[in-house]
């Protein structure tokens, strides 16, 4: 094989992930990155405190955290949750960004990681993270390159959340026939699953999904809605082809969470608010919306004086 039959893939896959995208498309996903992740730390913020003082025998460290042998110590958490905010914050406005956005990132991946260290069956914020991680290593601050035109280094930091968002679904439907082959869309799991959620909030007292008790009856249609999903998630990657099947996939993969919030009561909120699917829409439409500018980014915001003043 020739060095240029080797290279020509690498130069393809390069210049697709450079493919130009607007300034104001990545910084409108900084801003919905930063707002969603700063509500998802803040609604979860009892959980999240109440690491400061759990049973070490609970602990079993996880991913980053793996090499811990013990809790980190209760000030440790606390300065990491502040951390959260305080730089969370400001990776929102785009203020200090080549700083506050790692930190942010960082803080992140920490907390959420120490939070799945103490046993958690549902990973809700996986995706929120790893995309808050490439924004955060790009040029998505307030500043640039003051052109406010189309631009390769505001590309591919969409362009990699997008195959991330792509790869999180695949894996997930690889994941399913892994662990139970064929048997997980023509069998009962599905089905039984759903029974399994409604039986035991009813058992804690809580209010169960209507829906749930409406379907379980039905055990063909939950062959239908397994072989969907899997159909969904191993698609994932046709948003890559054409306009026409992105749109398609990304309401085909909406619909699936609001019918397993419908029926299971169980909400994956980065996907239900759209933020999963944020990288393959063309953002810089609702940038106004959110006080972005597409032009002149380097120009006085309003924030900026509140910010300057915050540091002085």
């Amino acid at each position: 094989m020739s060095a240029r039959s080797m290279t020509e893939p690498l130069g393809r896959i390069d210049a697709w992930l450079g493919a130009p995208a607007p300034a104001a498309r990545l910084r409108t996903f900084r801003v919905l990155t930063g707002m969603f992740a700063l509500t998802y730390v803040l609604v979860r913020l009892t959980r999240f405190v109440d690491l400061v003082d759990g049973r070490p025998s609970a602990f079993e460290p996880v991913g980053v955290l793996a090499p811990l042998e013990e809790p980190l110590a209760g000030w440790i958490v606390t300065t990491i949750i502040v951390t959260v905010f305080v730089t969370g914050l400001a990776y929102t406005l785009g203020f200090a960004f080549r700083i506050a956005g790692p930190t942010f990132a960082v803080a992140l991946l920490l907390i959420t990681t120490y939070r799945s260290s103490w046993g958690q069956l549902l990973h809700f914020e996986n995706l929120m993270v790893l995309h808050v991680g490439i924004v955060a290593f790009s040029p998505a601050g307030r500043g640039g390159d003051g052109s406010g035109e189309s631009s390769p280094r505001f590309g591919w930091p969409l362009r990699l959340a997008a195959v991330v968002t792509a790869t999180t679904y695949v894996l997930a439907g690889i994941a399913k026939l892994r662990g139970g082959g064929f048997e997980w869309i023509f069998g009962d799991t599905l089905q039984n699953h759903v029974a399994y959620t409604a039986a035991r909030l009813d058992v804690l007292g809580a209010e169960s999904s209507p829906v749930a008790g409406l379907l379980v009856d039905q055990g063909w249609l939950f062959v239908v809605f397994a072989a969907a999903t899997v159909a969904i998630e191993l698609a994932a990657p046709i948003v890559f082809v054409t306009a026409a099947l992105r749109v398609t996939w990304i309401v085909a993969a909406w619909l699936m969470h609001a019918m397993i919030a419908a029926s299971m009561f169980v909400v994956f909120p980065y996907p239900l608010f759209g933020l999963a699917f944020a990288p393959l829409l063309p953002l810089e439409r609702i940038g106004p919306a959110l006080g972005l500018r597409s032009v002149d980014p380097d120009r006085t915001s309003r924030v900026e004086p509140l910010c300057e003043a915050l540091v002085r």
